[in-house]
C-alpha cells in the first residue's frame, strides 16, 4: 500500500514541479511584470524605503489586526526557513552552481507575483466573527471572481490544510530535533542509544511551545514573530557574511561558475549534471519553495495587517522575496561555493552541506550556532504555517473549528520528532505545489484589478502618504 502511495505521489510530484508548473509560475510572473511595467524594478527603491520605514514605526494595531511589521514578520516566519539552508544546498548539488542564477531569475519575477498576491489579499479581505481580518487566495477568489470560479477557493483551502501538517510542522520539527541532537552528540551530552528518548522529550516540548503561541491568537503570533524573525535573519546573515569575507578571494571564480554554469552546467559538475533544463528547474523550484511566490500563502498573513492601502502593503511582497531569496538564499549558496567543500553533484543534499560550509571555515565549534539558527528558522516556519492552516480550515468550515485545529496541529510536533518522514515530506511537497495551481489561475484572472490598484495608488495621493 505504501509503495502504491509513493508511486502515485512521485507521478503527481513530477508533474506539479515539472515543465508545466515551471511554465505557469514563470509565465504568470512575467505576465504580471509586463502588465505593471516591471514594477518590482521601477519602484524597487521606493518599495525598500517604504517597507523599512513602516517596519520601524512604533504603533499598535487595532483589535483583531497586526501591525504592518508584524504581518511581514509572520509571512517571513513561514518563508525564511529550512528551505533557505537545505533547499539551496539541494539545488546546487542536483543542478550545479548555475541553479543559483535561475533562483535569482525566479525571484525577480516572483517579486511581482507576491506583490500582486498581497495587494489582492488586502483588497478583497473580510472581517470574521472574531473581529479579525481574514484574507488570502481563497478570499480574493471568492470576492474577486464570479461564482463559477468558487471551486478554486475550496481547492486551495483543502490543499492548504493538507500541506500544513507536513511542510509546516512535522518536517520542521524533524529538522529541529536533528539539529539539537547533532549538537548534543558532538559535545557528548547524549549517546546514540538515547536518541529515541531525546526525540520524544523534544517533541513534547515543541508541541507545548507551538500550542502556547498559536492558541494565544493572532496578536500573540504577531508578537512572537516580530521578535524571532529579525533576530534569526540577522544572526544567520552575520555568520554567512563571515564565511564569504574569509574566502573573498574565491568570489570572482564563484560568480563565474554561477553565471556560466547556468547555461553550461557540465563545465562545473564534471559532466554529472549536463542538463540545462535540470539546472533551471532546480533553481526555479527551490527558489519558489523558499520564497513562496506563486503559492499565495504569504498573503494570508498580510491580509491581517492594520492598513487601508493594499498596494502599500503589497510592496512588502517585493521586500520579502528580495530578503528571502536574493539575500539569504544567495548567502547560503556563497557559503557552500566559497568554502570550496566537496559537493557530490547529481545527488540529493540537504542542510548538512551548508553546515559543512560553516564548519570548514570556522571549525566544529560553530555547529552549536548553526543548530540554534536552524531551530529558529524551523520554529518560525511552524508558527507561520499554523496561521495559514487556521485560515484555510476557517474558510472551509467556521472560526469555531480553529482551536481544535490548533491543538491537533501542535500535537503533530510529537510525530514529527519521533517518526521517519521521508514519504510525508514528499507528499507535503506535492500538496505545496498543488496549492499554486488555483492561486496562479486567480492571480492571472485578477491581474487587471492589480494594474488598476497600482495606477490609482501611484497616480493619486497614496504614494505620498
Amino acid at each position: 500500500m505504501i509503495q502504491l502511495i509513493e508511486s502515485i505521489n512521485t507521478a503527481v510530484n513530477n508533474f506539479v514541479w515539472g515543465v508545466p508548473a515551471m511554465v505557469c509560475i514563470i509565465g504568470v510572473g512575467l505576465y504580471l511584470s509586463i502588465r505593471t511595467h516591471f514594477l518590482q524594478i521601477r519602484k524597487f527603491p521606493y518599495a525598500i524605503k517604504t517597507t523599512i520605514g513602516r517596519m520601524f514605526r512604533k504603533r499598535d494595531a487595532s483589535d483583531g489586526a497586526l501591525t504592518p511589521f508584524q504581518a511581514v514578520c509572520t509571512a517571513l516566519a513561514a518563508t525564511v526557513g529550512t528551505g533557505n539552508i537545505a533547499g539551496v544546498a539541494g539545488a546546487i548539488a542536483i543542478g550545479g552552481p548555475g541553479a543559483v542564477f535561475w533562483m535569482w531569475v525566479s525571484a525577480m519575477l516572483g517579486m511581482c507575483t507576491k506583490f500582486a498576491e498581497v495587494t489582492l489579499a488586502v483588497h478583497f479581505r473580510e472581517t470574521n466573527s472574531e473581529g479579525e481580518f481574514v484574507g488570502g487566495p481563497m478570499y480574493y477568489i471568492k470576492n474577486g471572481l464570479s461564482k463559477k470560479w468558487q471551486w478554486l477557493a475550496v481547492l486551495f483551502s483543502v490543499f492548504g490544510v493538507l500541506t500544513v501538517f507536513g511542510t509546516g510542522n512535522a518536517t520542521q520539527v524533524n529538522t529541529i530535533t536533528a539539529a539539537i541532537n547533532s549538537a548534543l552528540l558532538n559535545y557528548h551530552i547524549i549517546s546514540e542509544d538515547s536518541l529515541g528518548i531525546s526525540n520524544l522529550i523534544l517533541g513534547i516540548l515543541l508541541a507545548a511551545l507551538v500550542g502556547m503561541v498559536l492558541l494565544g491568537g493572532i496578536k500573540r503570533i504577531g508578537h512572537v514573530t516580530e521578535r524571532l524573525v529579525p533576530f534569526m535573519a540577522l544572526f544567520y546573515i552575520i555568520l554567512a557574511l563571515g564565511v564569504v569575507l574569509l574566502n573573498i578571494q574565491r568570489i570572482p571564480e564563484v560568480l563565474y561558475s554561477i553565471f556560466y554554469g547556468a547555461f553550461h552546467p557540465a563545465a562545473f559538475t564534471g559532466g554529472v549534471v549536463g542538463s540545462f533544463f535540470l539546472s533551471m528547474q532546480k533553481g526555479v523550484s527551490r527558489g519558489i519553495f523558499s520564497n513562496e511566490a506563486g503559492l499565495g500563502t504569504g498573503s494570508i498573513a498580510h491580509a491581517c495587517a492594520d492598513t487601508k492601502k493594499p498596494v502599500k502593503q503589497g510592496l512588502f511582497g517585493i521586500f520579502e522575496v528580495f530578503t528571502d531569496t536574493i539575500v539569504i538564499c544567495t548567502l547560503t549558496a556563497l557559503v557552500i561555493l566559497c568554502s570550496d567543500i566537496p559537493v557530490a553533484y547529481g545527488k540529493a543534499a540537504g542542510a548538512e552541506l551548508t553546515i559543512l560550509g560553516f564548519t570548514s571555515t570556522y571549525g566544529n565549534w560553530v555547529s552549536i550556532f548553526t543548530a540554534v539558527a536552524m531551530c529558529c528558522f524551523a520554529f518560525s516556519t511552524i508558527i507561520g504555517w499554523g496561521l495559514y492552516g487556521a485560515r484555510c480550515i476557517e474558510f472551509l468550515f467556521s472560526s469555531k473549528i480553529i482551536k481544535p485545529f490548533m491543538v491537533a496541529y501542535s500535537l503533530v510536533a510529537i510525530l514529527g520528532a519521533t517518526m521517519d518522514l521521508g514519504l510525508l515530506w514528499s507528499i507535503a511537497e506535492t500538496f505545496n505545489g498543488l496549492m499554486s495551481i488555483p492561486n496562479l489561475i486567480a492571480v492571472f484572472l485578477l491581474s487587471g484589478t492589480v494594474v488598476k490598484l497600482v495606477k490609482e495608488y501611484f497616480n493619486g495621493e497614496g504614494a505620498s502618504k
